[in-house]
């Protein structure tokens, strides 16, 4: 995985012999209003994000005495009576790759907010999401089917981003990690990808009747990607996301992003081991435009009284509506 400019900051931190005690600090970047500093606590050198505020700022720390391996605390500013830092620590190093990206997410979170309140409160917000993350990385690692829904969103994103300008917009616009009713949208279209593997690799299943129900966005794609299991052989989950990470650059904003959302997936440093085996071929690509009679169940259409729909489509009997990749790239881009 590609380190994050804030893990570099703490690197450089840790390895200063000179400093014993207090805090070792280091403004994140001068294009941040406030004052957000990567900091390292010690004597027990614990890695910690810190932001200067008023004296008088009121902040209840028992509240969130109860986050599993983070801790948050004030101290006083040494070299100014007048303010204190408020620290959010990181107590476990196991998860110091989450603790960094989601350190960053905070920090271009609030990147223009100079209102303590606000900037404070916007901070507490995230801290519940940050809870399950950490939760989560204590489990054992996705399961064979969430490994195959990952792959597929991941390998259309990155056939997205080699057939874009706009490297932010393709990855802003995947929302599989955030359980959407598509796994890519935008204002006027979403495209819903569906992987499938073994014998019945031409009949994808239908989640909701709301998932191919072009009357709620303008247009909607669907993309089915067939694929072949191997051990040892083909491209594994590693290393299609590295590659993705490859090709977003040095863009921190963008990579931070993408590494975000795959915390968000159940996706985590940690794990890596776990999927580095399990190889992928393509078997076969095919794309719809998903319009008039496509075979599908739309929420309209369904009597009253009846919920929870969820149904397969054998994808042989959608030929008339299946466009090129091309024609999608085109139709797609942030214009």
């Amino acid at each position: 995985m590609k380190m994050t400019k804030i893990e570099n900051i703490w690197i450089g931190l840790e390895e200063d012999t000179t400093h014993h005690s207090g805090l070792l600090y280091r403004r994140y970047s001068a294009e941040i209003l406030p004052d957000i500093f990567v900091a390292l606590k010690s004597p027990e050198k614990l890695r910690c994000l810190a932001i200067r505020v008023s004296d008088l700022f009121l902040f209840i720390e028992h509240q969130w005495n109860k986050l599993k391996d983070i801790k948050i605390e004030t101290i006083a500013d040494e070299r100014n009576k007048s303010t204190k830092f408020l620290l959010i620590l990181l107590l476990s190093k196991q998860h110091k790759d989450i603790f960094s990206t989601l350190c960053e997410d905070l920090v271009f979170g609030v990147a223009d907010e100079i209102n303590e309140q606000t900037l404070v409160g916007k901070l507490l917000e995230r801290l519940a999401k940050w809870q399950s993350l950490f939760e989560k990385a204590g489990k054992n690692g996705l399961s064979d089917e969430a490994q195959i829904g990952l792959y597929g969103e991941i390998y259309f994103l990155r056939n997205f981003i080699n057939n874009s300008s706009d490297k932010n917009y393709c990855v802003k616009s995947w929302l599989g990690p955030e359980r959407a009713i598509q796994d890519f949208q935008h204002a006027n279209w979403a495209v819903e990808v569906k992987t499938t593997h073994g014998n019945n690799h031409q009949k994808i299943y239908i989640a909701s009747e709301r998932q191919l129900d072009d009357s709620i966005v303008e247009r909607i794609y669907l993309y089915h990607l067939s694929i072949d299991i191997r051990v040892g052989y083909g491209e594994s989950l590693n290393a299609l996301i590295d590659e993705v990470l490859s090709l977003l650059g040095n863009s921190t904003i963008t990579l931070n992003l993408f590494q975000l959302k795959l915390l968000e997936s159940g996706y985590f440093e940690t794990h890596r081991p776990l999927y580095g085996e399990r190889g992928y071929t393509i078997r076969q690509e095919n794309l719809y435009r998903v319009s008039g009679n496509f075979p599908r169940i739309i929420e309209c259409k369904i009597p009253m009284g009846v919920g929870d729909v969820k149904y397969s489509i054998v994808l042989s009997e959608s030929e008339a509506w299946r466009i090129n990749q091309q024609t999608l790239f085109v139709e797609i881009q942030n214009t």
